[in-house]
């Protein structure tokens, strides 16, 4: 269902595809773990995106992006995009977790999560298994 809803349609053969299926679906369970409510794992979803787009799209430093998020769980709305957090949406200490997963997911691996972005590299398949 995530793929689908991600519309990631090469996981077999996308070594991007497959990584950020990983990168969503362990945000997913962790957010679940943690006993978000739907609204919750929602809006920490969106935050993940956020970081991502940050990184991929926006092509922000690793500083940048921290700056962006911490103004994103905060819920303050100078981000360049209107996306972000919700003030009232978690608790102090769920926003101090969110920032300790992106840390200890996103964050931590900037540097291979840019290279998959933004080196151009060709891709072979060797089979279909």
């Amino acid at each position: 269902k995530m793929a689908e809803f991600l519309n990631l349609t090469q996981l077999k053969t996308s070594l991007k595809e497959t990584i950020l299926f990983d990168y969503y679906t362990a945000g997913f369970w962790w957010a679940k773990e943690m006993n978000f409510s739907l609204i919750q794992i929602s809006g920490f979803m969106g935050l993940l995106n956020f970081a991502l787009e940050n990184l991929s799209i926006r092509r922000m430093t690793l500083g940048e992006n921290v700056k962006e998020l911490e103004r994103a769980v905060t819920g303050i709305r100078e981000t360049e995009s209107e996306e972000g957090g919700d003030l009232n949406l978690f608790s102090i200490d769920q926003g101090k977790a969110i920032v300790d997963f992106l840390f200890s997911s996103l964050f931590q691996y900037y540097k291979a999560y840019e290279y998959l972005f933004h080196v151009r590299r060709e891709e072979s398949v060797l089979s279909n298994e």
